[in-house]
């Protein structure tokens, strides 16, 4: 691609810096406007040649082209031809000798100039001699000179570099390749082994640039290709798959480029800040999400192919650069496949006619839990099968009946499932999985796609069957050794999301069509029904534990009502503990943990007595007072100490606490001087997180200045309840985690104490509390929802805040109630992944519930306040 004439004008008559940033803006302006116009590899290949031009004419301003000893080369993807509007430009100045210091200083010149054109640069100055040793020690930069590129200088120099890069001994085409692949999957590795996280690394991700790169790398190290073209004459690549690669190659670099051009600067995580524009840019529209998710599931079919693809060359590779892996030994496993080493191969093709040996195949692997992978030749005639087919392969009796085979294997929703998500089986199976594959997901708690999620809620499942995994899934590991049906909870994980992205509700649309499956395949009707029941509910048991007050007979009692019996309750349990640990890395913790566990226990012993006689709440009062006042005895407390502090409490707080946090409460109470507010917090963790408990006088803005401590201690509080005692006290609870999820570091427990204690000593202190707010929050343009609803009390209003959980989003809702002198006589805080759902139980100033004046004003201020901080 030529450069336009204005552009090499304008950089041949360049003379000061502002001339050659005039230049270069002029020239990015015109990338930009060229970009939906031709070819995205003539740009980048034209961005090469500009960046070539401007290096040469530096190269003799300083004096630097006279030098005879000095060679100027372009490697790595520079070396390629290959820039994107905002790459790094990674040169090396080779030199015969060490230079001298004149040299040095032209070349700190040269340097300088382009650090001052804002260019991102990457260079070296080596002699032959430090540039074979660095390659020796270094792959990458073995690499980076696999596609070096001479710019100007020494040629003779140049080419002895490059006649040592592929014939010297260093880095042996069997060493290269064996440390390309481990840095492959070192890289994919950090990828947690998936190309669908929501925001993709364009090169690092499975699938990504780097895949197709290392390809290249290989084939010019030993076959010395300098084309992909050159593999086919190689017996590696088909025609078709050249072609296939070269628009995969092609899609990568659009996308890259947009996101370039989106960003403003050199950036290859497509993340939510820039995926609206990049899709814009791309062509796919402005219309939010719908052009976003057009974009993405482009791009994550894109890395599918190109993964595979990756994996069957690879395999290729191997087998011809390390000749001792392809001679194990080949193992018969019927007359149809074989077993060489950990793969798996079809003996003749033409076996696949029987559609229902695709799934056959997958038994195998099932049946052999150390084979790991498919031959590379099988992996070819998959994909050709995969492209031939007509209509989806559950048409067909003989694969319905491998498919449950499979499903009801031990370990066939282990390796086996995860291959045939791999190689797109799941999706020739069901018509639905191709709907969800590379489905984005617009919310504040998935980090991957659909389909990778659900993969990823099956892969726990399975986990669940693995004696190892007790410590991670005590009551699951425990459920699964009664369960009659295990398929039942498998069928119910794959289609629980299934629905997503049809609009309506998923939950109810993939119910129905978990009841045609079960149909289809004949199941009875109540297996069938109970698929289609925990589909239904799928959220049921998260929502319940997260939202509501689990220690409440009531809340109990209505959510065993709609779970009807233990079997049901055993089923959903297990999918739902999979599915929030399915849904990213982070959102999985001690405290959902327990939430979810008490809810079961609860429950259960609910079922257990009978929803005829549900437990009386005076009942679990009694039993918890009894066990708490058992363990103050023990630890020499008298009973009438204890029941004169249990006087000052109401009803609630014994339905609203453990009797072990009721008891750790009480001592702390009975050691104490109660004429002084108190302030506790447990040294080790309880029910899931670091506890929190604040005894103190009422007065209106003490919620704030709690709330903002331990904010500015960047803790994180995941709940909270408020309630007032019979004397005219006020105490506080508080669940709060580190910022990874974990409870309070040890070390860190005194300082939040303490700064508890002086907020409740000096309430005209500045509590200093520093923003930390994440750009991800606007990507989803999610705004407040406030709802003002009476309460059961005459005198009392209640408040519900749904929110994006901002960095110190407690404080300002409390800034907002103590500027409007509301006292809060109860509250429930709940953060469910990045979503805040907030309850207030308040009073106005003269402790009556809020007219319709005082509600319109609050909630225009919290409107205005949150909004403000979301924006």
């Amino acid at each position: 691609m030529a450069l336009p004439n204005k552009v090499k004008k304008l950089l041949s008559d360049a003379e000061l810096l502002t001339d050659y940033k005039d230049c270069s803006n002029y020239f990015y302006k015109w990338l930009q406007n060229e970009f939906s116009k031709q070819p995205v590899g003539n740009l980048i290949n034209a961005r090469a040649e500009f960046i070539d031009r401007l290096l040469i004419k530096l190269f003799h301003v300083y004096d630097l082209a006279h030098e005879p000893d000095l060679a100027l080369i372009a490697v790595g993807g520079y070396g390629r031809g290959e820039l994107h509007p905002y790459s790094d430009i990674d040169f090396l100045l080779l030199v015969t000798q060490q230079p001298s210091e004149a040299i040095c200083e032209k070349i700190g010149q040269f340097v300088t100039m382009l650090w001052d054109l804002n260019l991102e640069i990457g260079h070296s100055v080596r002699t032959i001699e430090q540039a074979i040793e660095q390659k020796r020690e270094d792959v990458t930069f073995a690499t980076s000179l696999l596609e070096s590129r001479l710019l100007f200088g020494n040629h003779i120099e140049y080419e002895k570099l490059k006649n040592h890069i592929l014939d010297t001994p260093v880095w042996h085409s069997d060493e290269f390749f064996l440390a390309k692949v481990q840095e492959q999957q070192l890289r994919h590795k950090k990828c947690h082994g998936t190309a669908y996280n929501l925001e993709p690394n364009i090169k690092e991700n499975p699938g990504g640039l780097r895949d197709l790169q290392t390809i290249i790398w290989v084939a010019k190290k030993h076959f010395r290709a300098e084309t992909l073209q050159e593999l086919i004459s190689h017996g590696y690549l088909t025609h078709e798959e050249y072609q296939e690669l070269l628009e995969c190659l092609e899609n990568l670099w659009n996308i890259r480029f947009a996101l370039h051009l989106a960003a403003g600067r050199s950036e290859n995580r497509l993340l939510f800040d820039h995926q609206p524009l990049a899709a814009d840019l791309l062509g796919f529209g402005s219309d939010g999400k719908a052009s976003v998710e057009r974009m993405m599931k482009r791009l994550f079919r894109i890395m599918s192919r190109v993964r595979e693809l990756n994996q069957m060359l690879l395999s290729y590779f191997e087998q011809s650069i390390l000749p001792e892996s392809s001679e194990q030994p080949v193992i018969e496993l019927d007359r149809n496949f074989e077993r060489i080493g950990h793969q798996i191969r079809v003996k003749n093709p033409s076996v696949f006619f029987r559609r229902d040996q695709l799934f056959v195949l997958f038994e195998h692997i099932a049946d052999n839990p150390t084979m790991t992978h498919i031959y590379p030749s099988t992996i070819r005639t998959i994909r050709q099968v995969r492209r031939r087919l007509l209509g989806d392969l559950q048409d067909y009796a003989a694969c319905r009946e491998a498919f449950l085979r499979l499903v009801k294997h031990p370990n066939g929703m282990g390796r086996a499932f995860t291959l045939m998500h791999k190689h797109g089986m799941l999706a020739a199976y069901l018509p639905q999985w191709r709907n969800i594959f590379g489905q984005m997901q617009f919310d504040l708690f998935h980090a991957y796609t659909v389909d990778e999620h659900t993969h990823k809620l099956i892969n726990n499942i399975y986990q669940y069957f693995d004696k190892s995994s007790a410590n991670k899934f005590p009551i699951c590991c425990e459920i699964v050794t009664r369960m009659d049906k295990p398929e039942l909870l498998y069928l119910a994980g794959i289609f629980h999301d299934i629905a997503k992205g049809r609009g309506g509700d998923h939950s109810e649309l993939g119910a129905v069509d978990a009841i045609a499956f079960a149909k289809l395949h004949n199941f009875t009707n109540s297996d069938g029904k109970l698929i289609a029941w925990l589909v239904s509910n799928h959220l049921l048991m998260s929502v319940t534990a997260q939202r509501k007050d689990i220690n409440d007979p009531d809340v109990i009692k209505e959510f065993a009502t709609r779970i009807k019996n233990e079997r049901q309750l055993d089923y959903l349990y297990c999918l739902t503990v999979a599915d929030i640990r399915a849904t990213n890395d982070n959102l999985w913790n001690d405290w959902k943990n327990t939430l979810l566990r008490e809810l079961y226990l609860h429950t259960q012993r609910a079922l257990r007595l009978g929803l005829e006689n549900p437990m009386d709440q005076r009942d679990q009062i009694r039993d918890k007072k009894h066990q708490a006042k058992q363990r103050l005895l023990n630890h020499g407390f008298g009973e009438e100490q204890i029941d004169l502090i249990w006087a000052r409490f109401k009803a609630n707080y014994f339905t609203a606490f453990s009797e072990q946090q009721i008891s750790w409460h009480s001592e702390h109470l009975l050691k104490a001087d109660l004429s002084q507010p108190s302030v506790v917090v447990s040294n080790e963790a309880m029910h899931g997180g670091t506890q929190v408990f604040v005894y103190s006088p009422y007065s209106g803005g003490l919620f704030a200045r709690l709330v903002s401590v331990i904010g500015s201690k960047k803790a994180q509080i995941q709940h909270a309840q408020v309630l007032t005692t019979r004397d005219g006290y006020v105490l506080f609870s508080f669940v709060v985690l580190e910022v990874s999820g974990e409870p309070i570091a040890s070390g860190r427990v005194q300082s939040i104490k303490r700064g508890l204690d002086l907020a409740l000593a000096d309430p005209r202190k500045k509590i200093r509390f520093k923003k930390n707010r994440s750009q991800r929050f606007k990507d989803f343009n999610i705004k407040p929802k406030i709802i003002l609803r009476p309460h059961p009390r005459k005198d009392r209003s209640l408040i519900e805040i749904q929110a994006v959980d901002i960095p110190g989003l407690l404080t300002k809702i409390a800034e907002v109630f103590q500027a409007h002198l509301l006292h809060i006589h109860a509250a429930r805080i709940t953060t469910v992944g990045e979503r805040a759902e907030d309850f207030f139980v308040v009073s106005n100033n003269e402790y009556q519930a809020l007219t319709d004046e005082e509600q319109a004003k609050i909630h225009q201020a919290l409107r205005k306040k949150l909004n403000a901080e979301t924006e």
